[in-house]
């Protein structure tokens, strides 16, 4: 069935080493709708040359783009890696030029560095050199967010969205502006985030992240009495082929959430993350203390 929604144009800008982030800002985005926007009367719209202009012979594109698209955004999420893009004629990069814009017109930017590994000769050393100057400006100038994996990023972002939309005077300006007033955006108790929009844990993964915060690592233990996982002051595992199975799975499947890296590459020792840490601590897990 229809229903009545007030629309807050969100623009994407980055330069062209991370299109895996942008394309996962356009599905957190919709995720939030597909669970909030009915209940918020609220949506959420993607924003980006890529999907938003077309071909035109009329002028300096930056222009185009600033004109087009930027003045009605509302909300611009920044992201970068290792470069700031190409620079416009009037600024080293389109996306700092969006950024400056935006920002001088009073309206919020959230901006966020990757810190994933990268190869060295696959730099440009000019472009980093920029970058770093960028990022140290930025810092100087309000709060920004480092990520380090795209499980990390999924995870701020999904909790950060929401607090932007529920603390930014402009953006509640706008949102309440048509509802006649300002407005609470509600969100899932205790959490600041869509966790319905992702899968939970299983429940082993769930025991094993629980005990490894503790001292932040797990061990997977082979010997010729069978196999066991050990995380924090806890030993997982009877050495049956299935019990086997459960936990070395529940490992894997913390890996590939980004909670756990594989410190040797060998498949022993693993430590929690950055992600790993901040989701423990939004589903209440005691983090560095004897349970």
């Amino acid at each position: 069935m229809a229903y009545k929604a007030n629309v807050v144009s969100v623009m994407i800008a980055s330069p062209s080493d991370v299109p895996t982030e942008r394309a996962l800002v356009r599905q957190i985005l919709t995720e939030w709708n597909d669970v909030y926007s009915k209940r918020e009367a609220l949506v959420l719209m993607p924003v980006g040359w890529e999907t938003h202009s077309s071909p035109e012979l009329s002028g300096r594109p930056q222009d185009m783009i600033n004109e087009r698209l930027l003045a009605d955004a509302d909300l611009l999420i920044g992201i970068f890696w290792t470069r700031v893009g190409s620079d416009t004629g009037k600024a080293i990069s389109g996306s700092i030029e969006e950024i400056d814009r935006h920002r001088k017109a009073g309206k919020p930017v959230m901006i966020y560095f990757s810190e994933a590994p990268v190869r060295p000769d696959s730099v440009d050393r000019e472009q980093y050199e920029k970058l770093k100057e960028f990022k140290s400006w930025a810092m100087t100038e309000g709060l920004v967010q480092t990520y380090q994996s795209l499980d990390d990023f999924r995870m701020k972002l999904q909790r950060q969205v929401p607090l932007a939309l529920q603390q930014n005077p402009y953006l509640q300006s706008v949102i309440g502006a048509a509802e006649g007033g300002y407005v609470t955006v509600n969100l899932d108790p205790d959490m600041g985030s869509f966790r319905s929009a992702e899968p939970s844990l299983s429940e082993a993964a769930a025991a094993l992240l629980r005990s490894a915060v503790q001292d932040g690592t797990i061990m997977v233990l082979r010997t010729l009495g069978g196999t066991h996982v050990q995380a924090g002051r806890e030993t997982f595992g009877d050495n049956s082929p299935r019990d086997t199975a459960r936990w070395t799975g529940a490992v894997e499947e913390l890996v590939k959430r980004g909670f756990l890296s594989d410190r040797g590459h060998k498949g022993q020792l693993f430590a929690v993350t950055n992600a790993g840490f901040e989701y423990a601590e939004e589903i209440g897990y005691p983090i560095g203390t004897t349970l």
